[in-house]
């Protein structure tokens, strides 16, 4: 397997990150862990403001600070997936959604990519001192709850959400400073490109 890094998105990325949006649209899937990409598609300029601002947003109920990467391919310099990292969790957040958002763009799947979208992205939440992180995912997404279980996820509940996500939603709770240590394959996987 190819090397992988979290890259900070920039502008030299434009067109490659609307390229990213597009093949999720193409392939009618759902767009996760982008930082809001998909509604910036015509002002990628803004949305790098945007994610400047997330960075020290002040939390409240509506918006928690949060940090975007791209997660790339070193000997391609594709993007192959993206990672949003809340800092910290508000009310809602706290009961659906978590700390990581993430995805592997569809023509990329099953690679075994993700999982290390999220060991990078709890190497991410180490370095902010957030000792446990929530995530969750669609029960009818086993690619996503399975990368959480491989990274030392604990399944804490399922339950049919009516109000959110409208299906059955299994939440999660991986201990990071132990899934970092337990899981260190991984960093040969990674490249010194890498923000972290």
């Amino acid at each position: 397997m190819d090397r992988l890094y979290f890259e900070i998105p920039g502008i030299e990325r434009k067109a490659d990150a609307i390229a990213y949006i597009r093949e999720f649209q193409a392939y009618r899937s759902d767009i996760n862990g982008t930082g809001g990409l998909d509604r910036y598609t015509d002002d990628y300029e803004g949305w790098l403001e945007k994610l400047k601002q997330d960075e020290t947003r002040e939390p409240n109920e509506e918006k928690v600070p949060a940090r975007t990467f791209f997660l790339v391919r070193e000997g391609d310099q594709r993007i192959i997936g993206m990672s949003n990292i809340r800092l910290c969790l508000n009310e809602r957040l706290s009961r659906y959604g978590g700390h990581i958002g993430y995805s592997i763009r569809p023509t990329e799947r099953g690679k075994g990519y993700n999982k290390i979208n999220l060991y990078l992205g709890l190497k991410v939440c180490d370095a902010y001192g957030i000792d446990l992180v929530f995530l969750d995912a669609d029960l009818k997404n086993p690619a996503s709850w399975k990368t959480m279980e491989a990274l030392g996820g604990i399944r804490k509940r399922a339950y049919e959400d009516v109000v959110y996500a409208h299906c059955t939603v299994v939440d999660y709770d991986i201990d990071v400073k132990k899934a970092l240590e337990e899981h260190k394959e991984y960093e040969s996987m990674i490249s010194a490109h890498s923000f972290f």
